[in-house]
């Protein structure tokens, strides 16, 4: 039975925090499937299309390396039922310091309660990428900062557009 991993987030941005994710996901997994959430009460920078490009310009070459199989969703429902819809027993959460430990352990013990045959894994992200959040990297963007150690390229181009076009 292949081992189908779930990473759901918002990945509004892509950031080196979650490729650093990613390439520990494809080592444990035979197929990961990054979940990006679409809240209709959230507005995000960038719209679902142009995350979903990202993430598949970002994470398919890692997965392709690791020889894992990879895909890309989205879901607008509970993550854990986006789990189970999409064949997946393992939950990927990364964790940067120990605030992320406690929160993520309150989700993973209701999520446990709701669907006992998803498993949390937690990855704690490399020492690099530790400081690295999403919503740090579009304040710093939208205020004209340079992003470029936090995220690829492409992505920093992609925010500089955001914020000066």
């Amino acid at each position: 039975m292949p081992r189908i991993a779930l990473y759901p987030g918002s990945f509004d941005p892509v950031t080196y925090g979650h490729m650093d994710v990613v390439r520990h996901a494809v080592r444990i997994c035979d197929r990961l499937i990054v979940a990006i959430g679409v809240h209709p009460g959230k507005k995000p920078l960038f719209s679902t299309e142009e995350r979903l490009k990202m993430a598949w310009d970002t994470f398919a070459p890692i997965a392709a390396e690791a020889q894992c199989a990879f895909d890309c969703t989205t879901y607008d429902n509970l993550t854990v039922t986006a789990a189970q819809q999409n064949g997946a027993t393992i939950m990927i959460r990364g964790l940067r310091d120990g605030t992320d430990l406690d929160y993520e352990m309150q989700l993973a013990g209701m999520n446990e309660a709701m669907a006992p045959d998803v498993s949390t894994v937690f990855v704690p992200a490399s020492t690099p990428v530790r400081p690295i959040t999403a919503t740090l990297v579009r304040q710093i963007a939208a205020m004209g900062g340079n992003v470029a150690a936090f995220v690829p390229e492409q992505i920093a181009v992609a925010l500089k557009a955001k914020f000066t076009g």
